[in-house]
């Protein structure tokens, strides 16, 4: 792939951090080695050495948008100072083609000593602006921070969401070629961290964007590519859904031990009278199941992981009548109903179900736990339980939504993950109404008229 094309370029990078057990030990390693190289006796090493990344390669090119995900500790930080120069790799290359914004540590860039105008000016000089440019876009930076007469005030004062609106307020306004967003914007409001995921949007349609966050949905909803990082090195890279489903199970395998059900798809590199909620769950005969799951699209190969003790085996989405769906166009009452084969005695089970579009964003979702909260419905090794959601589907955007289903064991805090599918059943919204957002409402009427002089 030639240069031009390559916004980013890491070639077997790597960072180590020299750690001392006593402080007497950074000095013997200062001292000891020269003296001993000198009367030819083998030198001795007073640090072990702690590789925060190792052997990372990968391009990112220009105009893509990549997550960078992972637990802390897995290098994240480390990997983002190096790309913007802050910090110095032990090993391997670096190429970066472009101007970089970075909003990464909170606070990082600025004095604290400094007003919040004098940390404008200081922050848009090292990101390569001169004093005349930052005075012609000092006001928008102003207006976009939205902090008003703490502008005048030292940085020293603000709190961690004032800082973050500085920060992002000049990043936003120094014509970067590559933004790059660590977790600091966890920390702003709600209506400032809209302002900047509108401006992400836009910058996204020709920047390029490196973006970290713990938050799966968020990577799964602005980028189209994750890298997921653990332990210094990476671990996958590919489609941010599919590392985000993995990165998904690792999270609970972590908790409760490893998956015994895991089905993982390969990560490709490079009207009626019904309540709006009405949830069942209960005992079912298995010889009663329908064999012909091809009917209701249920997709038994789809990728999925948990401990095993119960196991998903059908999952139907009917109409009223009990009538398979596998297209709707939205407002109608339908039924979700799934069926788990127990395998283990369970004495509070939970499923739950979320409804996903084409990129795995959450659209909605709900689960029995609030119905069945005080009296559990306790499910012995060998029969099936079978969950019954009844509701009003909204109204989607036209396209292609999917299904994601659960069942797990205790309650809503702390539970035992026994079998999680993502996409376990597809269908389609022929809907056309949907004119902005994620989905619509049954509106009842639209009207306009004009109205005389109000009193």
């Amino acid at each position: 792939m030639s240069s031009e094309k390559i916004a980013i370029r890491i070639r077997n990078l790597g960072k180590c951090y020299q750690v001392y057990d006593k402080p007497r030990d950074r000095l013997k390693q200062f001292v000891a080695p020269r003296l001993q190289g000198l009367f030819g006796i083998p030198r001795t090493q007073y640090f072990d050495e702690f590789w925060a990344l190792q052997d990372i390669s990968f391009d990112i090119r220009k105009g893509e948008t990549v997550g960078i995900i992972g637990r802390n500790g897995s290098g994240k930080s480390t990997l983002l100072q190096i790309i913007c120069g802050t910090l110095h790799p032990t090993a391997g290359d670096v190429e970066v083609n472009g101007r970089v914004a970075a909003l990464l540590e909170l606070g990082s860039g600025f004095n604290p000593e400094f007003t919040g105008r004098e940390n404008v000016f200081l922050n848009a000089g090292i990101l390569g602006l001169s004093r005349e440019q930052t005075e012609a876009r000092y006001a928008d930076i102003v207006a976009f921070a939205d902090i008003g007469e703490f502008i005048d005030q030292p940085v020293k004062t603000y709190s961690s969401g004032m800082m973050v609106r500085l920060a992002f307020a000049v990043i936003a306004h120094v014509d970067a070629d590559i933004l790059v967003i660590d977790e600091a914007l966890a920390v702003g409001d709600t209506f400032f961290t809209q302002k900047c995921m509108r401006f992400l949007r836009n910058f996204m349609r020709a920047g390029t964007v490196l973006f970290v966050s713990h938050d799966t949905t968020s990577i799964r909803s602005l980028c189209g590519r994750a890298v997921w990082l653990e332990t210094g090195r990476i671990l996958q890279d590919g489609d941010a859904k599919e590392v985000s489903e993995l990165y998904l199970q690792a999270f609970y395998e972590l908790q409760q031990g490893h998956s015994t059900t895991t089905r993982l798809k390969p990560i490709k590199k490079q009207g009626a009278d019904v309540p709006l909620k009405d949830q069942r769950l209960e005992f079912v005969n298995a010889s009663n199941l329908r064999n012909d799951l091809q009917v209701f699209e249920f997709d038994a190969s789809a990728a999925s992981f948990g401990k095993g003790g119960a196991q998903i085996i059908d999952v139907r989405l009917e109409d009223l009548s009990g009538r398979p769906l596998s297209w709707i166009v939205g407002g109608e009452f339908v039924v979700l109903q799934v069926f788990v084969k127990v395998n283990e005695n369970l004495d509070s089970p939970i499923i739950g179900f979320y409804i996903n579009d084409k990129l795995g964003q959450t659209l909605f979702g709900d689960n029995t736990y609030l119905n069945y909260m005080t009296s559990p419905v306790t499910c012995h090794a060998g029969g099936v339980l079978k969950a019954q959601f009844k509701f009003q589907m909204p109204i989607l955007s036209t396209g292609n939504f999917s299904v994601t289903v659960a069942i797990a064991n205790g309650t809503q805090d702390e539970h035992v993950q026994h079998h999680w599918i993502h996409d376990a059943l597809h269908f389609k919204s022929e809907s056309t109404s949907v004119s902005t957002g994620l989905i619509g409402i049954p509106m009842a009427s639209i009207t306009m008229e004009v109205e005389d002089d109000v009193q």
